[in-house]
């Protein structure tokens, strides 16, 4: 049978499959998260900036209370985000985040991305995060990633999450990291899809024990909504040959290949969907194997196209994290 979790540096599991919260509105969250629950998922991936935290946690306590799970069942991860590195603000965003799910303690925090902007008072953000004023200017702070990460150790000391980890953070940045951290770095989610293999920065991961969460599993679907130029001179992943011949083959649908080829190489993924089919769809996707040959082919199609990227779509001040 296979793996159903994978352990984290810190000793705990996090479960290869769960759903992503971006892009779910506030008003639907509670329902989407309770509704997730009842068909089987367990992992929850939040962030400060998706701004439906309160109304997720009320969707797993309502799952709760009603006795269909226990809260050590579920797996939360959140996330730091950009306004908040310093170290008197980064602290005291976790303890309001940990408020707002309402669950005692988050299982997994990130730092979302390896940058640090000027500090917004939370109630005078505005979404997205990224910019500062209406022409979509962004300003960045000088504040060291040790700085924010020793606030995270921080988080972990006071009981408020179990595990710390990054997001979207490159090679240089997360072994600049382990020299310092005290505390293990758990977990590494990235844009992760055929279209952006990064083999050898998932090599480096897991060779430091660090787990792997991939996001954006399809590609360019989550983006062509959004209107990313990048997202429609490219063909939906799903539409491929390559894809479309291996789900056939398998009885599957394209969506389940996708995620099966990241889970199968031990890449946990935390895919979305309003529709209650594909929810159960996209949780069944460790009950089939491909073979090798199949994975290679899927990972052929890289081409080393990133659609989160704040160095192609904050025109007016690229952040050129990626470079």
């Amino acid at each position: 049978m296979a793996k159903t979790t994978v352990q984290l540096a810190s000793g705990h599991n996090m479960p290869l499959v769960g759903f992503g919260l971006w892009k779910v509105p506030a008003d639907q969250a509670a329902d989407t998260v309770y509704n997730a629950i009842k068909v089987g998922y367990r992992l929850f991936d939040g962030a400060y900036d998706y701004q439906n935290e309160k109304e997720a946690g009320q969707g797993i306590r309502r799952a709760i209370e009603e006795g269909l799970v226990k809260r050590e069942d579920i797996f939360v991860t959140t996330k730091l985000w950009n306004n908040y590195h310093r170290k008197e603000h980064a602290l005291q965003m976790a303890k309001a985040q940990n408020e707002a799910w309402g669950l005692g303690y988050i299982d997994l925090y990130l730092i979302h991305f390896p940058v640090a902007l000027k500090y917004i008072e939370p109630e005078k953000r505005r979404y997205p995060a990224w910019w500062m004023d209406d022409a979509g200017t962004i300003e960045v702070d000088k504040v060291p990633i040790r700085e924010t990460w020793e606030v995270l150790e921080s988080v972990v000391d006071q009981g408020i999450a179990r595990s710390i980890g990054v997001s979207n953070f490159q090679a240089q940045a997360i072994m600049d990291l382990e020299s310092y951290a005290r505390h293990p770095i758990s977990s590494l989610q990235i844009e992760h899809h055929p279209y952006l293999v990064q083999p050898e920065l998932i090599a480096l991961a897991q060779e430091m024990k660090i787990a792997v969460t991939a996001y954006s599993s399809f590609g360019p679907q989550s983006y062509v909504e959004l209107q990313s130029p990048r997202a429609n001179v490219s063909k939906p992943l799903m539409e491929t040959d390559t894809v479309k011949k291996i789900a056939e083959k398998h009885g599957k649908t394209p969506a389940q290949v996708l995620l099966r080829w990241a889970t199968q190489r031990g890449v946990a993924v935390i895919p979305k969907s309003n529709n209650q089919g594909r929810l159960a769809q996209n949780l069944d996707v460790l009950s089939f194997d491909l073979d090798k040959a199949e994975i290679d082919d899927i990972s052929g199609l890289d081409v080393g196209l990133r659609f989160n990227d704040p160095g192609f779509y904050l025109t007016n001040k690229p952040l050129r994290i990626f470079a």
